[in-house]
């Protein structure tokens, strides 16, 4: 039996992950960051009805010490690096922090493999933010980066160690650049989810209206279902390496709330309201994958439309607040 341990198991990503490296077969650890709200913070894995099937061990990503003990104890065939300060707009606020989480924390898992398990395959969540002020109109793996965010110069640094770890190294280490993937899951703070729950709560006259910021930024939506079993395709290859995960398609954000509206027959122009303060400082105004690689080397490809994927998250949010009300 393979085991695999996944840091940021508790997030979308993770939790999804789980899941799919269970129907595989593997024993499943996941790395718990010490929380005060203990009995929430398995929330996603309780949607998913898997919180009983996780090994949980102890440890931070910036404690190397907690990363080594554990690599030693778990022994993991393959470990899935996903654990990170991950809200973009936060790491304005913190940008100390999201740098030794999101940067050196991905470092202090590589150097732990290194040290006590070399055999590993590692994955590293690169992210679709490293393109900020795109260089390209469609990006792939050969772009140059252009960062625009305390998160995304963070995420490069993670990304850039994975590459030297690699080549000096030998190990097996791979990233995927997965521009963004959302799902029933995902956090309330982040654009997508925060204008499904928005939906949903004023379908139910719960509320009258929805603030955001810029809505004519673009981004590249995809299924984080689908995605994380991108991730374990990547470690099965005999040779390690990047791919950009996306679908190829392009949308804004004003179109993505239409079609949230417009799912539960809502006219979006009554209720949506712009809100400078939720402007970024610097915005990255179009984000577009060439998912060409990743469908040649590894026979991936995106399935679910940016459509279905909307309608699964208004539907899950409907059922939330109805049940909270029960």
């Amino acid at each position: 039996m393979k085991r695999a341990l996944i840091t940021g198991v508790t997030g979308q990503d993770g939790a999804y992950l789980a899941q799919f490296l269970l129907t595989k077969g593997y024993e499943v650890h996941g790395l718990m960051r010490r929380s005060s709200a203990a009995e929430v913070v398995d929330a996603k894995l309780r949607w998913l009805n898997i919180h009983n099937d996780i090994r949980e061990v102890d440890g931070n990503l910036i404690d190397l010490s907690s990363l080594i003990r554990i690599i030693r104890e778990v022994k993991p065939d393959e470990v899935y690096n996903l654990g990170a300060q991950s809200f973009v707009k936060a790491s304005w606020n913190q940008p100390l922090l999201t740098g030794q989480v999101t940067g050196l924390g991905a470092a202090n898992v590589l150097e732990a493999i290194r040290l006590e398990r070399p055999e590993a395959r590692f994955y590293q969540a690169s992210s679709s933010e490293m393109y900020g002020l795109i260089q390209e109109e469609m990006q792939s793996e050969k772009t140059p980066f252009y960062p625009r965010s305390p998160y995304a110069v963070a995420k490069l640094y993670a990304h850039w160690m994975t590459v030297n770890y690699r080549e000096s190294y030998g190990m097996h280490a791979s990233s995927g650049i997965l521009f963004n993937h959302e799902s029933p899951l995902r956090g309330i703070e982040f654009v997508t989810r925060k204008v499904t729950d928005g939906v949903a709560r004023i379908k139910l006259g719960l509320s009258k209206e929805l603030r955001l910021g810029n809505i004519d930024a673009k981004r590249d939506w995809g299924h984080s279902r689908e995605y994380v079993q991108a991730m374990w395709l990547m470690l099965q290859q005999d040779k390690p390496d990047d791919y950009v995960i996306a679908t190829g398609r392009t949308t804004t954000v004003r179109d993505m709330c239409r079609i949230a509206f417009s799912y539960v027959g809502l006219d979006m122009d009554a209720h949506l309201k712009i809100d400078s303060a939720l402007f970024r400082p610097a915005e990255v105004d179009v984000l577009f994958g060439n998912p060409a690689k990743a469908k040649e080397k590894l026979g991936w490809t995106a399935k679910i439309t940016l459509e279905e994927m909307i309608h699964e998250m208004v539907d899950a949010d409907l059922a939330r607040l109805r049940n909270a009300r029960t």
